[in-house]
């Protein structure tokens, strides 16, 4: 593909020669001659005045570089759309393999493609152009919708509810009983059944070995949009808004609710039954105890304002310092009193 096309499709601006042939995305400290590379954070700039690149993707406001621009109002958006239109996914064939096993009554969409030792329950459907990779079990009465990607050991259990274009990573495990145990009084715990539901709306992505428990009663729900990393514990009764961002090991107790746009960093958590509101930032390790407000910006255990925490942490480095000011402090302070109590 020639840049002059790559430009075009991206809707960006290009300076320089637009007959250039471009294969792939690179790193702009990797790449080389027939690769397009990118600069969207500002600490590689200095990367950029030695790359061998024959075009970087930049903002609009980058002005030189020793290859071709492609100027954009969103570089890291073009880079993503770049990576797709010059490393498309490989096409997988539809059809069922005849290792897998799906009952009389389960219904699969036309295009679909089911891979090998997949099993599909009762009465579960199956949308069109799903895919379904090896060793995926979808439960009974469950429905996946269609254009999804269900990988492989990827667990739908039963009275599942899938949108369209959902896709779940490896291993991710949907419709998982929620915690939930009644004490008795000789100590031990009975189990409460989980019978609720579990609804993954349209275009939601969860990462490998996520799981998201059914409750007991209602559902958990996960709203369109939202993407979710590895090894995310979504618990039971939780209500997930649009196009909320969680990263890697966040967890979030039962009946707790995220609002949209919420964005959770990595190894953050909420308790149950607290809300966090629309748009607001959970800065990573971060625990939330208690609701916060919409479009806040939290950090600390437990999870403060960011610019809070950062007052707290700075004086929690200096407490070693601080401690031995009040203890000379004091000293002399006490040495004071002596003296007037001899006088």
């Amino acid at each position: 593909m020639t840049l002059a096309e790559l430009a075009q499709r991206l809707r960006c601006t290009l300076i320089g020669d637009g007959t250039i042939e471009v294969t792939r995305v690179a790193s702009i400290d990797d790449a080389g001659p027939g690769d397009v590379t990118f600069l969207t954070n500002p600490k590689y700039a200095s990367f950029l005045a030695d790359t061998r690149a024959s075009a970087v993707i930049v903002s609009e406001a980058e002005s030189t570089a020793p290859c071709a621009l492609l100027r954009t109002s969103q570089p890291y958006l073009a880079f993503a759309n770049a990576v797709a239109i010059l490393t498309p996914p490989a096409a997988v064939p539809a059809g069922i393999s005849p290792y897998a096993v799906i009952d009389a009554t389960a219904s699969i969409g036309p295009d679909a493609s089911i891979g090998p030792f997949v099993v599909i329950g009762a009465g579960a459907r199956v949308g069109a152009r799903t895919v379904i990779g090896a060793h995926a079990v979808v439960g009974p009465e469950s429905t996946i919708g269609e254009s999804c990607v269900i990988h492989s050991h990827v667990s739908v259990r039963e009275h599942v509810t899938i949108g369209n274009r959902v896709v779940l990573q490896n291993g991710a495990v949907i419709g998982s009983d929620g915690f939930g145990f009644a004490p008795r009084g000789d100590g031990t715990h009975q189990k409460i059944p989980q019978v609720g539901r579990v609804v993954i709306e349209d275009d939601v992505e969860i990462g490998a070995q996520s799981a998201v428990d059914r409750p007991a009663v209602g559902e958990t729900r996960i709203a369109a949009g939202t993407k979710i990393d590895n090894l995310v514990q979504i618990a039971h009764g939780v209500k997930v808004g649009r196009n909320v961002l969680m990263a890697a090991q966040v967890g979030i107790s039962g009946s707790t609710i995220i609002e949209d746009g919420v964005m959770m960093a990595g190894q953050s958590g909420a308790t149950g039954h607290v809300r966090i509101g629309r748009g607001a930032i959970v800065g990573a390790k971060s625990a939330v105890t208690k609701d916060i407000p919409a479009g806040r910006h939290v950090a600390g255990i437990p999870a403060i304002d960011e610019k809070q925490w950062k007052e707290s942490a700075v004086l929690a480095r200096r407490l070693p310092e601080l401690r031995k000011a009040l203890t000379d402090l004091t000293d002399r302070l006490e040495a004071l009193e002596s003296q007037l109590d001899g006088q």
